[in-house]
Formats: C-alpha cells, sequence, structure tokens
C-alpha cells in the first residue's frame, strides 16, 4: 500500500477492462485492414490472416511474459531499457509514436468511409474523406488538450459490442454467403495473387493485430498485474484469432475474385470506392452483399454507424496514446522537455498532442490508404522486433528474475534458455518488416526518415542536456506526501481534489474522539485521459496538499493523509479498497453542492453499493450529516454529529 501511495498510482483495472480496451483498439483494424490486404492477397485473404494471427500470438506472448516482468507503461521501450540500454528504449518509442501518430490518421481516414456509405457518396472519395478525416483529428485534439474524460464503462460497452457484431456477421454471412468451393475458386496460385503480392499482404495484414501495445501501457494501472495482464492479453488472443480467422473467409465468399476484361484479377473487397469497390468500407461491403430480407436496411445502418464510432474511438486512442508515450519520453529526456510539459489549466501535454495530431494530418493529406496501411505495418513490425529482441536478451542477461509468467517453448543452448516463441515471433516480424520496407520506396524514403529524425534529434538533444545516449536519466517528479500511522486509523474523510470540506471534519473529529482513534484524510486527484496516470498535476497536488494540511490543523496530530491520482469513476473503487486495508469504522464523504462534481456523485454512488464499513454523507458543507449510514449491508440512521 505504501509502495503505490508513493508513486501516486491506483491499480483499479481487472482482467474485463484490459480486455475490453484492447480489443476495442485492436479489434477496430479490421474495418479497414480487410480492405487492404485484399488488395493485395485476393482469395489468398484468409491465408494471410491465419498466418499473421500466429505471429500475433507469439507477439502477444512476447509482452505478457515482459509486462508481467516489468508492469510499467512504455511496451516495447519498456523491455528495450531494461534489456539494452536508454538509446535502444528511445529507438522503441520513436517506432512506436509513429505507429499512435498512424493510428490517428488511418482511424480518422476510415471514418468518413463508412459514413458516406451510409448517407453521402462524397465522404468515400478525395476530398471528401481527407477533409472530413482532418477534421475528425483536430475535434479528438482539442478534446484531449482540454482534458475531457472517456466513460470507462462506454469503451468496454462499444469493445463488447463490436466483438458481438463481428461474430454474429460471421454467424449469420457463415449461413447465408459462406462457400468453401467459391473460396478454393478464388485462388490461382502465383497469378491472383501473385507471389511478390502475397508476400506483401503479410506484413499489411499484421496491422489488424497492432493495439496489444495498449495493455503494456495500461500496466500500471492493473490490479494484480503479475495475473491479470497475462490473462487479459490471452482473451485477446483467442478474440481476435476467431473474429479474424473467420471473417476473411465470409468477406470473399460475399465479393469473390472475378476476372475483369483485360485479364486481371479482383475483388470488389480490395477495390477503391470510385471503381464500385469497398476498400474504403469493406465491412459494411459485406454487409451489402449479404440479403437480410427485411433487416436489409437496419443491417446496413447498424454496422456502418458501429463502425464509423469504434474508429473515432480508435483514432482518440491513438491520440491519447501519444500523450502518454510523449509524456514518458519527455521524462526519460528522450525528447524536449517542452513537448512533455502539462498545461497550467488542462494538466495534459498540450504541445505533443498538438504536434502529432498535426503530423498525422499532414500523412492522411495524400489521400492514400495503402500507404498509410504500409507505413502502419513499418513501425507496428519495427516495434514488435525490437520488443522479441528485448525479451531474448533478458532471458540471458536476466535468467534468474522472477516471471509471473513465461512464454511457450524455450530450448537449453550451453547452459541457456533461449525463448522460441519470441525467436519465432522476430524473425516473423523482421521479415515483414523487411518485405514492407524493401519492395515500397515510398514508405522506405518516410519510416527511415522519420528514424533518422528521431535519432539525430535524440542525440542533439542529449549533448545539450550533458548527458550521453546510453544512461538513463529520468526528469524527478514531485511524490506525495504520506504521513499516516494505521494503529490510529478508524475514520476514512474521502475528499475531492480541490475542496475542503469543515462540516466533514469537524464530524470526523466527534467520530473519532468517542472511539478515540486517529483519522485519514484521502484526497483523490482526477487524472485526465490524455495523461498518463502518473502526470505531474502541480496545480491539482498542491490543493489537495492543502487540503491535507488544513485537516491537519484542524484536527490536530490525529490526523493524517495522502492524495492519490486515479481515473474518471475510478475513485470510489479506490476509497473502498483504502477502507479495507486500514480497517476504518467508518467513512466519510461530503456530497457535491447542486449542480457540482458528477464524478463524484458516482463516487458516493460506488462506496454505497459496495460499502465496506459504516458510511456517513453529509448533505453539504457546513450542514449535519443527512441520508444514511451503512454497516454489514443493513441501513441505519445517519449520524447527526456535526457542526
Amino acid at each position: 500500500m505504501a509502495e503505490r501511495r508513493l508513486h501516486g498510482l491506483q491499480r483499479v483495472l481487472g482482467v474485463n477492462a484490459l480486455f475490453s480496451t484492447a480489443y476495442g483498439n485492436v479489434g477496430s483494424s479490421i474495418y479497414y485492414a480487410l480492405g487492404l490486404v485484399a488488395s493485395f492477397a485476393l482469395g489468398l485473404t484468409p491465408v494471410v490472416f491465419v498466418i499473421t494471427g500466429f505471429i500475433f500470438y507469439l507477439t502477444a506472448a512476447t509482452y505478457a511474459e515482459a509486462t508481467a516482468m516489468y508492469p510499467e507503461a512504455g511496451g516495447s521501450s519498456s523491455f528495450a531499457r531494461h534489456a539494452f540500454n536508454e538509446f535502444a528504449s528511445f529507438f522503441a518509442a520513436w517506432a512506436q509514436m509513429l505507429n499512435y501518430t498512424v493510428t490517428v490518421a488511418i482511424s480518422a481516414f476510415f471514418v468518413p468511409h463508412y459514413i458516406g456509405g451510409l448517407f453521402w457518396d462524397p465522404l468515400r472519395h478525395s476530398p471528401g474523406d481527407i477533409v472530413f478525416g482532418v477534421g475528425v483529428v483536430i475535434l479528438l485534439a482539442v478534446v484531449n488538450v482540454r482534458g475531457a474524460q472517456e466513460s470507462a464503462a462506454v469503451n468496454v460497452g462499444l469493445a463488447v459490442t463490436d466483438f458481438m457484431t463481428q461474430l454474429l456477421l460471421v454467424i449469420v454471412g457463415g449461413i447465408l454467403v459462406f462457400s468453401p468451393q467459391t473460396l478454393v475458386d478464388n485462388v490461382h496460385l502465383g497469378v491472383a495473387p501473385t507471389w511478390k503480392d502475397f508476400f506483401l499482404a503479410i506484413p499489411v495484414g499484421m496491422i489488424a493485430y497492432t493495439g496489444i501495445e495498449t495493455i503494456s501501457n495500461m500496466a500500471e494501472e492493473a490490479r494484480n498485474e503479475t495475473k491479470t495482464i497475462p490473462a487479459a492479453i490471452k482473451r485477446v488472443v483467442i478474440a481476435v484469432f476467431a473474429i479474424y480467422a473467420a471473417l476473411p473467409a465470409v468477406a470473399l465468399s460475399a465479393l469473390p475474385v472475378t476476372q475483369q476484361p483485360d485479364g486481371d484479377y479482383v475483388t470488389k473487397l480490395g477495390l477503391p470506392e470510385d471503381q464500385g469497390g469497398f476498400a474504403g468500407d469493406p465491412i459494411l461491403g459485406v454487409v451489402k452483399q449479404i440479403d437480410l430480407g427485411v433487416f436489409q436496411h437496419a443491417g446496413e445502418l447498424y454496422v456502418g454507424l458501429l463502425a464509423a464510432t469504434i474508429l473515432f474511438i480508435a483514432t482518440n486512442a491513438g491520440i491519447i496514446g501519444v500523450s502518454r508515450l510523449v509524456y514518458s519520453m519527455g521524462l526519460h529526456r528522450q525528447v524536449p522537455d517542452r513537448l512533455r510539459q502539462l498545461h497550467p489549466r488542462y494538466g495534459t501535454p498540450s504541445i505533443g498532442i498538438v504536434a502529432f495530431s498535426a503530423i498525422a494530418c499532414v500523412l492522411m493529406v495524400p489521400g492514400k490508404a495503402e500507404f498509410l496501411g504500409n507505413i502502419y505495418a513499418f513501425g507496428a513490425m519495427l516495434s514488435f522486433t525490437v520488443a522479441h529482441a528485448a525479451v531474448i536478451r533478458l532471458r540471458q542477461t536476466q535468467p534468474d528474475r522472477p516471471r509471473p509468467y513465461r512464454g511457450p517453448g524455450e530450448l537449453r543452448i550451453a547452459g541457456r534458455r533461449l525463448p522460441l516463441f519470441a525467436v519465432f515471433g522476430g524473425l516473423g516480424t523482421g521479415l515483414a518488416f523487411v518485405v514492407v520496407t524493401l519492395l515500397h520506396p515510398d514508405v522506405a524514403a518516410a519510416g527511415v526518415g522519420w528514424l533518422a529524425l528521431g535519432m539525430v534529434s535524440y542525440a542533439f538533444y542529449r549533448r545539450r542536456q550533458g548527458l550521453d545516449l546510453t544512461t538513463t536519466t529520468k526528469v524527478a517528479v514531485p511524490k506525495p506526501v504520506v504521513d499516516h500511522e494505521a494503529e490510529y486509523e478508524s475514520v476514512l474523510v474521502a475528499l475531492e481534489g480541490r475542496e475542503y470540506s469543515p462540516a466533514a471534519m469537524a464530524t470526523a473529529i466527534k467520530l473519532a474522539a468517542r472511539r478515540r482513534r486517529g483519522i485519514h484524510v484521502l484526497v483523490t486527484i482526477t487524472v485526465p485521459q490524455s495523461s498518463p496516470i502518473d502526470a505531474e498535476l502541480p496545480e491539482q497536488e498542491l490543493a489537495a496538499q492543502a487540503i491535507i494540511e488544513q485537516a491537519k490543523i484542524d484536527g490536530g496530530r490525529r490526523v493524517s493523509g495522502h492524495w492519490a491520482k486515479v481515473r474518471a469513476g475510478q475513485a470510489g473503487r479506490l476509497v473502498v479498497r483504502e477502507a479495507r486495508e486500514m480497517r476504518a469504522q467508518a467513512i466519510l464523504m461530503p456530497l457535491p453542492r447542486r449542480g457540482g462534481n458528477t464524478v463524484f456523485t458516482r463516487t458516493v454512488e460506488t462506496v454505497l453499493a459496495e460499502r465496506p464499513t459504516r458510511v456517513v454523507l453529509l448533505s453539504d458543507p457546513g450542514q449535519r450529516p443527512v441520508g444514511e449510514a451503512v454497516r454489514s449491508g443493513r441501513a441505519v440512521p445517519a449520524s447527526r454529529s456535526g457542526t
């Protein structure tokens, strides 16, 4: 408990929350990856997704082992830091930054395609899709700069809805259109597709599985992280592979490969919209080819709007990833401190958000979905390969370090343990990286240019700071002040981060006096979703500490306190857990004024629902407590002690 307080981190995310968040990111990729892969692989598209699914399984095992060892944000960047040095960590982080930036661009670019497929055809073509996509990025960048909170419940609900919709589409499509004979007839080995296009399709297919970094970056917020993280990753692998192995087969049955008058083989699944295809909205295209009878229009409307919503959320997730990563890089002195500095009012890394959102907008301007997919594959395969290499290295340099989860397959060579999953996974992602780089000059130029710019800037910045390139140097971050003695704690006073309640303290003093026990004040600071959970929020931290100091003045030596950072909607669980761990005899909470903080209202509801002990509510600062106090699940009259 003390360690969590020192770092201001609250681990509240369980397996379901981690799974839902990760699947929301990974599952969104199918809405554009299916068309991109089909444009290359044609009838072998289902085979490509099976191959890439196996590589994804190996990659997921790598992330599960390394994240369970080091449950901290950063993903491959964190792994590289522990396995190699700070320069390797920066290299991986810079590749990740390319991933997140392209995630923003490609997700936003496909939002108008699905909307246009339902309502307004110009959104499916340039310049309508570009203008709309740029508008989506600008809107979400502003939202994230202002620190608007995401609803965890909404995200989980959308992820579950997305999975169930994809599963339903597989079942309905399997009944109505699936045809093994059509799948066989779709393939003309060496001709449709050519072997070159088939091998090109594999790295492009891997973009459908990107997003596994999400769980690693949420490791610091996971409950019992050594168990929940591997379990969540395992669920994501099973769910994603089940959908991605079956849905392409249904899609190629509904939109088979045909030979054109000029001899070329095509499938509408991979043709651009201006040629009558569905490359921009492939899932909607599949639904349009399935005869749903009276439900046809409703089905198209439902799938199209859901896809647009999921891609909109994926765009936002990319911006959140950018904000957290740029903060982490700045904290480790990998990029100029200005990029990570938080907005004085909103508490978000506004400059970093704006800078990389602008890059995402620039990437959309050519209107080339194929280029976005390939550059996405470039960054993702590089990041995954670094992660595999880091796990192999850690098995050699830290063989005795506890590994709560071990990936499958191990080979002993000269007394050393070689993790086969990381070896084969690294070969798969490494070869995919080489293929997409060598066969796409434009991707090679953009990707290598991005890496070169990053490395030159890193070297220049580190030298200006008087630092070498390989030593880890972290910026000092203010830590919470902790001062409590558990043996005196009996009353837990839960306060929101900016308001002190004299009435709450007066009531707590009277309640504690009757039991000759101490009082502990817990002040929660809500961190914007677009900021890392350990982000510096100097104004809020000072305000929270001022509340604690004022409580000590009013209550004397019996009062102790600390503040903690939480995500929106998670404060209630923190209060409940804190009460249980300190064995509080009562929880005292002031209700917000009318029109006040709705997040804290949700906190009160959570505490009352789980009620680990007696709960005393104050209707308004300065008034006596009203409502009900709860002990052992039974409602009793509220205490009347107060001012």
